[in-house]
């Protein structure tokens, strides 16, 4: 490898760094893209009963948005009724979306990154490519005969030329297939989270002390 490292020449080096950082963004997103960190199953349903007839206390409702980020979405639907005497559904909804919002912005943190690793690897490899094309004609003689050039040196400028080619396909080709998977995957939770705020917004509309069904029931 250090071998490899040493034919390609200096060009190589931004794109190793480009595969450290890729792979860093990958581990990390597995971690945090985990089901149980996004979307816990049974979770809306347990927010649901507990919220049946009154919404819980401060404490319970940090515990539910510490859980996941299905969690924080709720429990900002939790807070908005708390914090507001005269809280309407319209305020629950605003609340719940700009949780989901900021929930979705971390989703996606670091794929912006990884997606242009993807796209910026190749042209690293093609740079490396034309460093290398400028050597082997550098290693020509003034005739422009290869018979009177320098073998070494044309031998490395083909080397360096090919090296990094290659090495720029193998960064950008696994960055771009992770990308486009967690970005399928960051759009499903998106989604599902959407539909889950929509029936916990729905649930919670009885409970608003700003909504009819509240006054029709103090009434």
């Amino acid at each position: 490898m250090i071998s490899i490292i040493q034919a390609a020449g200096w060009p190589i080096w931004p794109l190793i760094l480009c595969s450290i950082l890729a792979l860093a963004f990958i581990i990390e997103r597995f971690i945090k893209l985990k089901a149980s960190r996004v979307i816990t199953p049974g979770l809306l349903d347990e927010a649901i009963a507990m919220s049946r007839d009154s919404i819980p206390g401060p404490d319970t409702v940090n515990q539910l948005a510490a859980h996941s980020a299905l969690g924080e979405v709720l429990a900002s639907g939790w807070r908005a009724i708390n914090g507001n005497p005269r809280c309407k559904p319209e305020d629950v909804r605003a609340a719940m979306e700009a949780a989901g919002r900021k929930v979705a912005h971390e989703l996606e943190r670091f794929l912006p990154a990884l997606a242009t690793v993807a796209s910026a690897a190749p042209l690293l490899g093609l740079l490396g490519t034309v460093i290398g094309m400028i050597e082997i004609f550098g290693a020509q003689a003034p005739t422009g005969s290869l018979s009177g050039g320098n073998p070494a040196q044309l031998a490395h400028g083909i080397s360096v030329a090919l090296y990094n080619t290659a090495f720029g396909l193998i960064v950008a080709i696994p960055a771009l297939i992770f990308w486009r998977y967690f970005r399928a995957r960051v759009d499903g939770y998106v989604l599902e989270l959407e539909l889950a705020a929509e029936q916990f917004a729905r649930h919670l509309e009885p409970l608003c002390p700003g909504s009819e069904q509240a006054k029709g029931a103090k009434r």
